[in-house]
């Protein structure tokens, strides 16, 4: 789905989408792990593959080098699941190393899909990445 830069920003901030999230999908970078969660969250909300593609971290198990195949399957998901909301939960900051804590509220049709995961994220030249992810509950 296309967000309006006038929309409130899927992230929660209660800002609109273009002076929140929408800055870091159009190139200026995060200045923590925080402000990656939230812009990856609103990036899987707009439809956005290749700022989840460009954030992820090489390590990942989902990171490949045939970013066509990359991209087709996180538009699979995106084009079968509606993105209702993302809660913080627990924000452990780090100069190289931060963990973000948080629940995705998720719709497949009818059906709840949302989640609770801890997400790792590495900051390497600079740049926060996210580096893996295990879910809780």
């Amino acid at each position: 789905m296309k967000i309006s830069g006038n929309s409130f920003c899927p992230c929660g901030s209660q800002k609109k989408y273009k002076k929140c999230c929408r800055v870091f999908h159009f190139g200026e970078n995060p200045n923590s792990a925080l402000d990656l969660m939230k812009s990856r969250f609103s990036a899987y909300a707009a439809n956005d593959s290749q700022y989840i593609i460009n954030t992820t971290h090489r390590d990942n198990k989902d990171f490949t080098s045939d970013t066509e195949k990359w991209k087709k399957s996180i538009h699979d998901f995106f084009d079968h699941t509606e993105f209702k909301g993302l809660e913080i939960l627990d924000f452990e900051d780090g100069e190289d190393l931060a963990f973000v804590t948080f629940k995705a509220i998720l719709f497949q049709g009818a059906i709840d899909v949302s989640f609770v995961e801890k997400s790792k994220f590495v900051k390497v030249n600079n740049l926060w990445l996210y580096h893996s992810g295990e879910f809780i509950e």
